[in-house]
């Protein structure tokens, strides 16, 4: 087998093979072990008798172990009736010290025992002998002696190894069942013992406790193995059987117990719920006798047709009103889904809160879906409402897998077998489902396993190898080429065991048996006889089901049994279950092979043997025996409502074992299926709902059993989604208008629902009203009459009536209306008129309204000449109503206008004479000031052949709806002045000759929707902007985005040009001169441009024959238009001149040339730049720069870059003053450039380097000096020719010899000498520019003054004292080098004011003059230093220093003697 494996096992890792045949292992060893090994864990029952039990308690410590057994057995009473001794196997390891003999029994006894429950079916053996009860007592004692040994010995064992110590929860004390009173609490509690340590799960009604879902009401304990539940403050729903389910890895047990809740009679509390009665299901309440109250009970706020998604939560429900609503008595509510009664559950919860019943299905399944009925009983009948929810499928994890399965059910189950049963899903992912997959889970765990390896397509499948007394839930997933389906809502639990079982225990699940076997002496065993009536009850390709019934003569233990099988036309029967004989009379058989035929046949067997086999099969053929159905017949679909349709159709022919059909619908021609039904219903005729109005649908239908879903129907024909027809409901509002001796006028309001289509009539009845007893009704009318309002005649004077109206369409007459007031026939003699009657309202929008109505039919004694319209908030009292106008209105309609968005009105009419104001109509029904999505207006449109149209556009038509068209609210059936056109949801009114014969008010209105209209209204002044209009567009102009223009362009060509804003390709036009055509050649060039509209005419030059009107003409189609260019005289002239200059300009450019003339710039540094831009220059090209006629050398500051030519002059003056000229000249040509650069213009050039000058000014700022204050600005570059000029206080000033300015450099200053007060003030420079000039300015005054004259003062004492300071003016050397004995003469220059004083130093030390050193200070100018006679002695560093009080300063000289006969410089 080592092909590939489907890709459903590749990807599911414990689906795969492997773990298959380890739980197969597994069961094989269980059933192994329980003959071999003495099961001591579990405890074995009889009827009336309780097993010993056992507590979980470890000893000193250690890990759990079981306590010393009791050996009492007790009856229900709790009374001792002898002794239960457990069943015991002798083993080998075991050393007990008792004789052979006793051993020997021991042995035999456990042995025969062990056997015997291997094939016991737990129900309780009967007895064959009957012994006295001293010898039973006796044996017993013996037993309990032997036993207790045993089970010591076996303890020790179970300490040796840890798996021993693992065993199944068990119930060491079970809870007990408690009979409370109401607002009483109560306590259930049980112990549980069992390793690992068992989880503990409490169930009311088998419904999992939360208590976290009713806090304070469940409180849920467990300490030390005691686990209690407490119900708090115990109400009438608190009744119920609970159970308590402890669960661990080695199985899992239950026990139950009963909370019966009372209440003392004739006690009532009223904030206890009312009295009622249990219901017979778990719904809700139930009333008790009403004495004799009648009560209605009415519906409303009904659910409708509901559409829910797997997965999702839907609630849904209705309100109910019960009258007489009395507080103590309340309904009984049911619930059923195609019409089974729905009980609460984990899937559906039910609410009532006293007027609303809700039922909430939590996450949908498909097997939600059918048809929900809500029911209300009471005592006086029911009520019920009904509508249908579909469930779709969830997404599917892959994309492609089919829906998953539904309706999963177990059936036939017994002790090791059940059969699973589901529904194919009707989505299949677009792929075949190959078939499916059985999981189960055993209840208490979450561990699904897969039951088939390879899928199955039947859907029904048995499922062996269970264990007996466990409890399991089912699921199905599909599978396809894409994937695996979601897996289906889980089947109830069903416990695998014998029926029988179940039938006296009740089939409550889950359930796990505790079998309680007492022991008894052996007897000697029967071999069982034949099983009976054994028969094939299911046959498949997969697998065949066999039953059958036990043997009569089976002895007094349970049996197992042995299948075997033979091919058909042998006699070589083979077992098939060799290792485990199966405990149920059912039996499935796999890996047979397909199309052979098997004969079978089934040995029972026990302790005593097997026995003979039983009679066997007929020959059965391997394959299905159920066929699929075959297609369903002719699918009829017939219209319904909007959104829905019924679809019938003929049954599947010869189908066998039929579950239901699948229904499914496309959009004709789009071949897109969707579903239906998700759910398989039975009959066949269905309603398909969630269709799209007006779109049309085709449908079609397969059959599904278990063998699977038949081919498709053929599809039917195209039906379009709308409602059916049917006959109106019946008017209402019946009034009389007008009343006679013999006849009344009445009139009525149309029925809410006109069933689908026009009314055609209303047919109206009579009848007498005598002593308040009404009498038979009469005919008023044979024929119908189609307005709202008739005159009944022949009727008598001053009797008494009662009328009633139907109306009819085409589907029908509806039932009558009700009968309406009674009216006495008297004529009326009132002066005022009666009410109007016939109101609508049309043209509904957020702030306004038209109301319409119709006249009185009793006009009073003078004609109506006016109505008023009233108007009040729909919920408003009746004094709120108001009027409308002030001023009674001829019309018989009116615009209401400011109206309250979403605010809801009524209207009423009143008319009036010259005799007053009459009765006012009936009110309309509430009407909501809302704008309704997709409202349109009247559109005003005027076509290409001028022609005036009204539009209007509807998009939310029926098939039956009209379009009606009226002029002042009138209608226009065949209007003379108008042609009607209507295609698919646009309307248009045509005027064929506008005039204002046409003013009015134009209004649509559209049948059969929800009040779609709209109006347009043409007045006087509208009628003319639409009339010019239409004369635009019956003689069309082209429009012209420019008028003809003329240009020149370069060579002088002259350019006439205009453009259209549009024109087609069939646009044509001609060029007229002074009345005359002209056609394109040698003078003239045209050019028309039909995308851009530029009509273009070229002229080369223009002459004196050329002056005249120029005209373009165009058509396009019947559109025309013109326009002309008159040139003229001057005009003429002037263009003729600049042509002849353009030309000229051509020509020069051909060679080198000026783009740019001759100019000038200053830069910043106030140099001038002569400068012109060329352009057309070639290498040999040649620029000449002139002044005054002389050329310009090369080798002055010339430049030519970029097609620029420069010339730069630097710190211009008057000599630079002359006319220059530039020349450039090639073999192509020559171009000259001059610039006159004298006079003015000069003076042009210097004030512009005047402006730069003073533009770079800088601040003036203010200086002290010795001297005085100095006020000083620099400039980037000073000429001579700068015209500068200074003022204080604004005004000029006057230079001496105490105030001066001038120029150093580039610094412009004014000098204050000698400062004084009068010199304050704000200073200013101005320059001169030609222009405004500039002028820079400064404040001396204040602060300022006194810091410069401050400064001024010091600076002058400073100068002071450094002229006057005692000086060395010099004269002295720095070295004196002389021979000794020669004499030394040095005289230098004093000068200081006072005479200074003069001290003479010899290396640092004072002098004093003396014969050698003559020392002499002359006219106080002249100091003489002698040295008579040098020696070497007078070598050193010699000092002179003057000092007077301005200073000290000193002069020195270095003496140097030398001997005669030494080098000078060479000092002794």
């Amino acid at each position: 087998m080592s092909g590939s494996i489907p890709f459903y096992q590749k990807h599911h890792r414990h689906y795969d093979r492997g773990y298959r045949s380890r739980e197969t292992q597994s069961a094989i060893s269980q059933y192994q072990q329980s003959s071999s090994t003495y099961s001591s864990h579990s405890s074995k029952s009889s009827k009336g008798i309780r097993a010993a039990t056992y507590t979980a308690l470890g000893e000193g410590g250690l890990s759990p172990q079981r306590a010393k057994p009791t050996y009492l057995a007790m009856d229900k009473e709790n009374q001792i009736i002898g002794y239960v001794v457990p069943i015991f196997r002798g083993s080998h390891e075991f050393q007990s010290g008792l004789s052979d003999t006793e051993e020997a029994r021991a042995k035999e006894s456990a042995g025969y025992l062990a056997r015997r429950d291997l094939f016991a079916s737990g129900v309780e053996s009967e007895r064959i002998e009957h012994k006295s009860h001293r010898t039973v007592m006796r044996e017993s004692a013996e037993r309990i002696s032997l036993s207790k040994r045993i089970h010591e010995n076996e303890e020790y064992h179970k300490r040796l190894n840890e798996d021993s110590l693992m065993h199944t929860p068990e119930f060491v004390i079970k809870p007990r069942s408690h009979t409370v009173w109401e607002k009483q609490c109560v306590r259930l509690h049980c112990t549980i013992s069992g390793w690992p340590e068992p989880r503990v799960v409490w169930y009311k009604n088998n419904v999992s406790i939360d208590p976290m879902a009713k806090p304070g009401k469940y409180k849920v304990e467990s300490s030390y193995s005691v686990h209690s539940l407490e119900i708090d403050k115990c109400d009438f729903d608190d009744t119920a059987q609970y159970r308590v389910s402890a669960m661990n890895s080695k199985g899992e047990t239950s026990a139950f117990a009963s909370v019966v809740v009372k209440r003392f009679k004739g006690e009532v509390d009223e904030s206890l719920p009312s009295p009622r009665l249990q219901s017979r299901h778990f719904g809700f309440k139930v009333p008790c006798l009403e004495y004799g109250v009648k009560f209605e009970t009415h519906i409303v706020e009904k659910f409708g047709v509901s559409f829910g998604r797997e997965g999702e939560t839907l609630s849904f429900g209705c309100s109910v009103i019960i009258y007489p609503a009395l507080q103590r008595f309340q309904p009984e509510i049911e619930w059923y889904r195609d019409d089974k009664l729905l009980v609460p559950s984990k899937w559906v919860q039910m609410h009532w809160s006293g007027d609303r019943a809700t039922l909430t299905l939590s996450h949908l399944n498909k097997e939600d879906e059918g048809l929900y009925t809500l029911r209300v009983i009471t005592k006086s009948g029911f009520e019920t409402h009904s509508a249908y929810v579909f469930v779709r499928d969830a997404d599917a994890e892959v994309a492609g897998a089919p829906g998953a399965p539904l309706d999963v059910q177990s059936l036939d189950a017994n002790k090791d077998y059940v059969i699973v049963t589901w529904k194919q899903p009707a989505v299949d992912g677009g792929s075949p489902i190959l078939g499916y997959f059985v999981d189960r889970c055993e209840v208490g765990t979450t561990h699904w396993s897969q039951c088939n390896d390879t899928p199955v397509k039947f859907a029904r499948f048995p499922v062996t190898g269970l264990v007996e007394g466990r409890s399991y839930v089912f699921r199905v997933r599909a599978v396809n080429k894409a994937g695996m389906s979601h897996p289906s809502r889980v089947s109830e639990p069903v416990a695998a065991m014998d029926p029988a079982d179940r039938t006296r225990k009740g089939p409550s699940a889950p359930w796990t048996g505790q079998i309680i076997v007492t022991e008894e002496e052996p007897v000697e065993g029967v071999v069982p006889g034949r099983p009976r009536d054994l028969s094939v009850i299911e046959a498949t390709k997969n697998y065949v089901v066999l039953s059958w019934k036990p043997p009569g003569d089976k002895g007094h233990e349970g049996v197992m049994y042995y299948v075997e099988k033979c091919v058909s036309g042998t006699d070589s029967w083979q077992r098939v279950n060799t290792e485990i004989p199966v405990k149920s009379p059912r039996f499935a058989l796999f890996d047979l092979a397909e199309g052979k035929s098997y004969r079978f046949r089934v040995r029972c067997c026990n302790s005593a043997g097997v026995g003979e086999p039983s009679e066997p099969t007929e020959a059965t053929t391997v394959g299905d025996k159920l066929d699929i159905p075959s297609a369903p017949g002719r699918v009829v679909p017939t219209r319904n409502t909007d959104t829905s349709v019924v679809v019938s159709w003929e049954a599947s022919r010869g189908a066998k074992e039929l579950v239901g059909y699948y229904i499914e619908s496309s959009i004709a021609g789009s071949n897109s299926w969707e579903p239906c039904n998700n759910k398989p219903v039975k009959c066949t005729r269905f309603i398909c709902h969630g269709l799209t109005t007006y779109e049309s649908y085709v449908f079609r239908v397969r059959a599904v059993n278990a063998a699977g879903i038949s081919e498709f129907s053929q599809e039917s024909e195209a039906i379009k989604v709308k409602a059916a027809i049917a006959s109106p409901t019946p008017p209402y509002g019946i009034t009389v208008l007008e009343c006679v001796r013999d006849s009344m006028v009445l009139a009525w309001k149309q029925p809410t629902f006109i069933g689908g289509a026009d009314i055609t009539g209303y047919f109206v009845d009579y009848r007498e009203v005598i002593g308040g007893v009404p009498g038979k009704w009469h005919e008023a009318n044979i024929k119908a009459v189609s307005d709202r309002a008739y005159r009944v005649s022949e009727l008598k004077e001053n009797m008494l009536y009662q009328f009633q109206v139907r109306a009819a369409n085409m589907a029908g007459v509806g039932i009558p209306s009700l009968p309406s007031e009674t009216f006495k026939c008297e004529e009326w003699t009132i002066a005022v008129p009666g009410p109007p009657h016939d109101l609508q309202v049309q043209e509904v929008r957020k702030d306004s309204l038209v109301l319409l109505w119709k006249a009185p039919v009793y006009q009073g004694r003078d004609p109506v000449n006016g109505y008023y319209i009233d108007i009040k908030e729909a919920d408003a009292d009746f004094e709120m109503w108001r009027g409308v106008n002030e001023k009674a209105t001829d019309k018989t309609f009116m615009k209401i206008k400011d109206l309250k968005e979403g605010e809801s009105y009524v209207f009423r009419v009143r008319a009036q004479n010259k005799a007053g104001v009459g009765k006012a109509s009936d009110p309309t029904e509430p009407v909501d000031a809302v704008t309704k999505p997709g409202t349109a207006e009247i559109v005003v449109n005027v076509d290409d052949d001028g022609v005036i149209s009204l539009n209007f556009e509807c998009s939310n038509l029926t098939a039956d709806s009209k379009f009606v068209w009226s002029k002042n609210y009138m209608e226009m059936t065949e209007p003379e002045r108008m042609t009607l056109e209507t295609k698919g949801s646009k309307s248009k009114a045509i005027f064929k000759t506008p005039s204002e014969e046409d003013l009015g008010i134009y209004s649509c209105f559209v049948t059969h929707t929800d009040g779609a209209s709209a109006s347009y209204t043409l007045s006087e002044e509208t009628l003319k902007d639409l009339l010019k209009i239409s004369h635009e567009h019956k003689f069309p102009i082209i429009p012209l985005k420019t008028e003809l223009a003329v240009e020149l362009l370069e060579k002088g060509r002259v350019r006439f040009w205009l453009q259209a804003e549009k024109i087609s390709a069939n646009g044509k036009v001609e060029y007229v001169f002074n009345d005359n055509v002209i056609h394109q050649g040698e003078k003239y060039k045209m050019n028309f441009d039909k995308n851009t509209g530029v009509i273009e005419m070229f002229m080369e030059s223009l002459g004196k024959e050329d002056e005249g009107t120029f005209t373009f003409q165009l058509q396009d189609g019947k559109a025309t238009n013109q326009s002309s260019l008159v040139l003229i005289g001057d005009v003429f002239k002037q263009l003729q001149k600049e042509s002849e200059f353009q030309k000229k300009e051509w020509i020069r450019k051909q060679g080198p040339h000026f783009v740019e003339y001759l100019g000038y710039e200053v830069t910043p540094e106030c140099c001038v730049r002569l400068k012109c831009k060329v352009a057309n220059m070639k290498k040999d090209s040649v620029a000449l720069w002139y002044k005054d006629g002389r050329e310009i050398k090369v080798n002055e500051k010339l430049d030519f870059s970029e097609g620029v030519l420069t010339l730069e002059i630097t710190q211009i003056s008057k000599k630079d003053a002359g006319i220059y000229e530039v020349v450039l000249k090639d073999d192509r040509g020559k171009d000259t450039s001059t610039l006159n650069l004298t006079d003015q213009g000069f003076k042009d050039l210097m004030n512009q380097v005047f402006s730069v000058i003073a533009n770079s000014s800088t601040p003036l700022k203010i200086q002290s000096t010795e001297e005085g204050i100095r006020l000083y600005s620099f400039v980037s570059y000073y000429n001579d020719e700068l015209h500068v000029t200074w003022h204080h206080k604004d005004a000029a000033i006057a230079f001496t010899e105490r105030i001066k300015s001038g120029v150093v450099g580039e610094q412009l200053w004014l000098q204050i000498s000698e400062p004084t007060e009068k010199d304050k003030g704000k200073y200013a420079i101005e320059f001169f520019d030609g222009k405004g000039g500039l002028r820079r300015t400064v404040e001396l005054a204040g602060q300022a003054f006194d810091d410069a004259f401050a400064e001024f003062q010091r600076l002058k004492a400073a100068a002071i004292a450094e002229r006057n300071r005692a000086r060395v003016a010099g004269g002295l050397p720095d070295v004196v080098t002389i021979q000794e004995g020669k004499s030394l003469n040095l005289t230098c220059n004093i000068s200081g004011d006072p005479v200074p004083e003069v001290t003479w130093l010899k290396n640092e030390r004072e002098m004093v003059s003396n014969d050698h050193y003559i020392l002499k200070f002359e006219s106080g100018k002249f100091a003489s230093f002698t040295i008579t006679s040098v020696n070497t002695s007078d070598s050193g560093k010699y000092s002179i220093l003057v000092k007077n009080k301005y200073g000290t300063e000193s002069g020195d000289f270095t003496v140097s003697v030398f001997l005669p006969d030494e080098e000078p410089g060479k000092k002794k």
